[in-house]
């Protein structure tokens, strides 16, 4: 079997592991293909929400008795304990797969061991194939609240080239064009929760909801967060039945990140205005920022980030640029912290 063929299979894993995030924490979104003795596809699977067959298991399924002989290449180490279900290293073995290519192994501690175990059976296994991709793509949040404790947090916001969130009279629609909006929509329904504060709630009536671009509502809906102290009049849209809403008194980015770690919450898109984000800034609890900046300037009204504990430019925050692309007419910027 040649590089090629794993590489392509483990994009195929990547895929697959893609379309089920926001759907298995606290578990890891994870996606597997079987390739049969020839080193043709037999299976793909990913993981399940939670109690239910991880992605080898369900990739084994799909392949049947083809399985045997062929290879699982998979995102993450296969685990070796027994929580709601059995040990993937045991299906694995009882299929009979002779070879085990996984991108990531497993940082966690109650988990870990599966490609020892595998070699200890006779399995060939090999680790961090697309390693890198894997660990920037759909096991991001995930490995950072394994390693963390705390989930992930992407701040999103919109912003003319001159940095400004509304106009000088507070307006804000449309800032960023259609197709940068439905792109949020869609990567809102691959999160486990929406977080903003009081006061975009009241200034917008914000629903924080993922949807098409008709304005209906996708099937998966995340948590709703909103944080802060102010009163919420009954008939706000953040409060109706399209979604869950939790509500966070207080403001300390620390605490509800505390609350929502408990509640098994891994990835959270924070989209509050400039107070709330720089909050979190303060706090330093920003892990990537998804930038949607419009070809447009207002010269007034409100910065997308408000006082986030900056005060000369020795103490500005570096970002390190992921990724730059457009979307529609705006620039799509991805950026993380620097080290």
């Amino acid at each position: 079997m040649t590089a090629e063929v794993e590489v392509r299979a483990m994009r195929t894993a990547i895929a697959a592991s893609e379309r089920v995030r926001g759907t298995t924490s606290p578990n890891p979104p994870v996606g597997c293909v079987i390739l049969d003795a020839r080193g043709e596809v037999a299976g793909v699977g990913a993981t399940s929400p939670p109690g239910g067959p991880h992605a080898e298991v369900n990739a084994l399924r799909e392949a049947g008795a083809r399985a045997e002989g062929g290879t699982a290449v998979v995102t993450l180490e296969p685990c070796a304990h027994s929580g709601r279900t059995p040990p993937c290293t045991d299906a694995l073995q009882a299929a009979g797969v002779a070879r085990v290519v996984h991108a990531a192994s497993d940082p966690n501690p109650s988990a870990s061991g599966g490609a020892e175990v595998l070699r200890s059976a006779g399995v060939d296994v090999h680790s961090g194939l697309l390693a890198d991709e894997v660990a920037k793509g759909p096991l991001r949040a995930w490995l950072h609240f394994v390693h963390t404790g705390r989930p992930h947090v992407t701040w999103k916001y919109a912003a003319t080239l001159d940095g400004r969130s509304a106009a000088a009279d507070g307006t804000s629609k449309w800032i960023s064009s259609a197709q940068s909006r439905a792109e949020v929509h869609r990567v809102r329904a691959a999160m486990d929760a929406i977080v903003a504060g009081t006061g975009t709630i009241l200034a917008d009536d914000a629903q924080l909801t993922a949807r098409d671009p008709d304005g209906n509502l996708l099937d998966r809906q995340p948590l709703r967060v909103v944080i802060g102290d102010r009163e919420i009049p009954p008939g706000a849209r953040v409060l109706d039945d399209a979604a869950e809403t939790l509500r966070l008194p207080g403001g300390d980015p620390a605490a509800a990140l505390a609350e929502l770690a408990g509640r098994g919450v891994v990835d959270v898109l924070l989209e509050g205005g400039p107070t709330l984000a720089g909050a979190f800034w303060e706090a330093g609890l920003v892990d990537r920022v998804l930038a949607y900046v419009a070809p447009a300037l207002l010269g007034a009204g409100p910065a997308a980030l408000g006082s986030a504990g900056v005060g000369s430019i020795s103490q500005a925050w570096r970002l390190r640029i992921e990724e730059t692309t457009m979307s529609g007419p705006d620039v799509r910027i991805s950026a993380v912290p620097q080290d």
